[in-house]
């Protein structure tokens, strides 16, 4: 009997059983948008910012499918992409606007995901890592070393930038009062 006829021979007994963690990339990326794509206005404050940086998170991992598929949490490694994504599109946006002689950023608020969502305007008012931190850990209950580990970063800075995110929230909260 040749090995494939022998594997053939076991699979039909019902002896091993072949099933991958996650049935399809298809499968995955209908589980998890909706809530990428949330977070990520939520972090961007901008839709088609937030849409792109999904996009591009979701075409790498698709690109290492076959090694992510295998992961214990694919999920915390689309959300550290997606992160990884939008941190570096910021650092390469600031890199431009210093290079730029005499050129001043417009002070161009940023079109509101939702007018009425007070999330997002209580947000607004936090630097990118803090709102990171912030929508990781409290909005998506990501503990602490699972957002360090989404973001690339120490447990103990997450705690430091949601605690200090916190602060400000309230300090604006008391503001407009």
């Amino acid at each position: 009997m040749s090995e494939p006829s022998a594997i053939a021979a076991i699979a039909e007994e019902g002896t091993v059983e072949i099933e991958p963690k996650l049935a399809s990339f298809e499968d995955f990326f209908h589980e998890t948008h909706r809530d990428l794509f949330a977070a990520l206005c939520l972090v961007t404050r901008n839709r088609h910012e937030a849409e792109e940086i999904m996009q591009d998170a979701f075409l790498k991992l698709l690109e290492r499918w076959d090694h992510v598929s295998g992961l214990d949490d694919p999920t915390g490694y689309l959300y550290r992409t997606a992160m990884n994504t939008f941190l570096k599109k910021r650092r390469r946006a600031k890199l431009a606007l210093k290079r730029a002689v005499h050129l001043t950023p417009e002070d161009n608020d940023l079109e509101l995901i939702e007018s009425r969502e007070a999330v997002v305007r209580r947000l607004a008012p936090l630097n990118p890592s803090q709102r990171a931190a912030i929508v990781l850990t409290n909005l998506l209950g990501y503990t602490s070393e699972e957002a360090a580990n989404i973001l690339g970063i120490n447990p103990g800075t997450v705690r430091t930038l949601a605690s200090r995110g916190r602060t400000e929230l309230r300090k604006k909260a008391g503001e407009q009062a």
